[in-house]
């Protein structure tokens, strides 16, 4: 009867370990297909940009590229850090505060014809915040406006660690 209750707890530890592995699977996969991460043009130039998977895409919305489609809600701009420039198609409606020369981030995936599909338009909004990635790239391309120093700062030491 020893040997039987041994079994018997080593079946029910064996079932918990292989009932916790697909847990810890389960929810590593989610987060993998929710993991978005942020690219600058010229780095999807570079293609460091994933072509299968969603990614972000951030800098400046450039004067004179936003083209609204006369019937319904379809825009087409180009998104650039000044070094580069991606063109954006987007189907929705954008955040107020979008506008020429301001600073945008879009999420979707990239087209065979390399325009970004967006899915999703964020616009800056206001001095107070802009992703460190984009910071930096900006002030590589020698962009001064919009990108106040503590935002390079913060850019830096992002990119050091």
């Amino acid at each position: 009867m020893d040997i039987k209750a041994r079994h018997r707890r080593f079946v029910w530890i064996g079932a918990g370990l292989l009932a916790l592995g697909a847990a810890a699977a389960l929810v590593l996969n989610a987060f993998r297909s929710n993991l978005v991460f942020f690219y600058t043009p010229t780095q999807v130039f570079a293609n460091e940009a994933p072509r299968e998977r969603s990614f972000r895409i951030g800098g400046l919305v450039e004067p004179g590229s936003i083209v609204r489609s006369p019937v319904g809600v379809d825009v087409r701009f180009r998104v650039t850090d000044n070094a580069r420039t991606i063109p954006v198609s987007y189907s929705g409606i954008l955040p107020d505060l979008f506008k020429e020369g301001k600073g945008v981030v879009a999420q979707g995936t990239l087209a065979a014809d390399g325009t970004f599909v967006a899915s999703q338009v964020l616009a800056k909004h206001d001095e107070n915040y802009m992703p460190p990635e984009a910071a930096e790239a900006l002030r590589k391309a020698g962009h001064p406006v919009g990108v106040p120093e503590q935002f390079v700062d913060k850019a830096r030491a992002t990119v050091q660690q």
